[in-house]
């Protein structure tokens, strides 16, 4: 594990595997290094690329520091680029997707950018389940119930009761309420649900969008109104594949776009 240091003194950990050009791993929501899909891929790309996973703030071994600002963040991701040189493909996922958006607008360092199924679902939903949800997690994260907030987290996104309750009961939750404080900062990320057309008018990299055909319609759709309002994106479609997107049917696409 090494770590850089953020703008405002925050320590973010990362691990470096392979050779080749730069390319940093941005995770979703209650994902990090140690509990997530990015070690598996880093694995199948790092034959052509110097792969960069790592922790976002307030998970893993990176540390935080309050109060939350998406801008910190974007320069955390920003530190991480500049330690791989200066410039770096990113790929990022869901709620990532979102931030590594920001990112890219934020200024040079970003060279081609892919992201998986960014979560913008007021572009295909009535806005009224979103703010419901972001009350109701602020409430049970400032009550201090994070086992909650994770339950609400799981069920916002689909996961049936009867399984949440099931993985509640598993030794592997107190983990994913150590990070619950970070699901507030992926929501401020999305910033409301829709595409931030604002931002994405102003990113003239190459980019590529994804979605899984397996995936919900309303997932599906809102990466096509991601793409649609990127200047240079093209959009593609993993067949059979969901928003737990699997490592290798992801890797051949990832690669072929970068350029390996």
């Amino acid at each position: 594990m090494s770590a850089v240091t953020s703008a405002d003194g925050t320590t973010i950990a990362y691990e470096r595997t392979g050779s080749g050009p730069a390319l940093v791993l941005v995770d979703g929501a209650m994902c990090y290094r140690g509990a997530g899909p990015m070690r598996p891929l880093a694995a199948l790309l790092q034959s052509a690329f110097t792969v960069y996973a790592y922790d976002r703030r307030g998970r893993g071994e990176s540390s935080d520091t309050t109060p939350y600002a998406v801008a910190r963040e974007v320069e955390d991701l920003r530190a991480l680029i500049a330690q791989a040189g200066g410039e770096a493909h990113v790929y990022a996922i869901s709620s990532g997707a979102a931030l590594a958006l920001a990112t890219a607008a934020a200024g040079p360092g970003i060279t081609k950018l892919a992201l998986y199924e960014p979560p913008f679902m007021a572009e295909v939903e009535d806005d009224t389940r979103i703010k419901e949800y972001t009350r109701r997690l602020h409430e049970l994260l400032d009550a201090g119930h994070r086992g909650d907030a994770v339950a609400l987290f799981m069920t916002y996104v689909g996961v049936p009761a009867q399984a949440v309750a099931g993985i509640r009961a598993q030794p592997g939750w107190a983990m994913l309420e150590a990070i619950a404080p970070t699901l507030a900062y992926d929501d401020e990320v999305l910033a409301g649900g829709g595409v931030p057309r604002d931002l994405t008018a102003t990113i003239s990299v190459p980019a590529l969008v994804l979605a899984g055909g397996a995936s919900p319609q309303s997932l599906q759709r809102a990466a096509r109104a991601t793409a649609d309002a990127l200047p240079t994106a093209e959009h593609r479609t993993l067949d059979g594949q969901t928003h737990d997107v699997a490592p290798h049917a992801l890797a051949p696409a990832l690669a072929e776009f970068f350029g390996a």
